[in-house]
């Protein structure tokens, strides 16, 4: 199982997508309780374009205890579905677990930006995007502003007299 998972990714960084997926799908009809294995899969439906069947694969691998990079990766992945799938609430459920549990990736605060923007929260979406970009900038001229900037992220509203 073990080489034909190994051959699944390869393929599929190959760029040979579809073998990738028909391979991991018949090993998940073996395993289909493998967190690892189900992560796999919902990348691989995800990339081929099929996102609605990729989601039931990343919330499988999520609650069978998926961890670490692979269960940040999968937060993201779901998280960006449910968005592209018009799942908002879903969406922010998820990426409000990411950055919970992942509080410094930047790239699901990015995402959940994206979500928020799509739920009209657009002052908490403009607020981590803003942070993160002070927070990871090598801009010089950002740089040069960065108290300012990340001092009103979170005052956008606000209006001094």
């Amino acid at each position: 199982m073990k080489a034909q998972l190994e051959l699944a990714i390869k393929l599929r960084q190959e760029g040979e997508l579809i073998e990738s997926n028909q391979l991991l799908l018949e090993m998940i009809n073996k395993e289909p309780q493998d967190a690892y294995l189900n992560y796999q899969c919902a990348w691989s439906l995800d990339v081929l374009g099929e996102e609605s069947r990729a989601v039931p694969f990343y919330e499988k691998a999520i609650q069978n205890g998926l961890a670490g990079e692979d269960l940040e990766n999968a937060l993201l992945g779901l998280g960006s579905t449910y968005r592209t799938l018009g799942e908002y609430e879903k969406s922010r459920e998820v990426f409000q677990q990411g950055v919970t549990l992942f509080p410094n990736n930047r790239a699901i605060q990015v995402f959940f930006s994206m979500t928020l923007y799509n739920l009209n929260d657009h002052k908490t979406a403009m607020e981590f995007l803003l942070k993160c970009l002070v927070e990871t900038t090598s801009d010089a001229n950002i740089e040069n502003y960065k108290r300012a900037i990340d001092f009103y992220a979170d005052k956008l509203d606000e209006v001094w007299n």
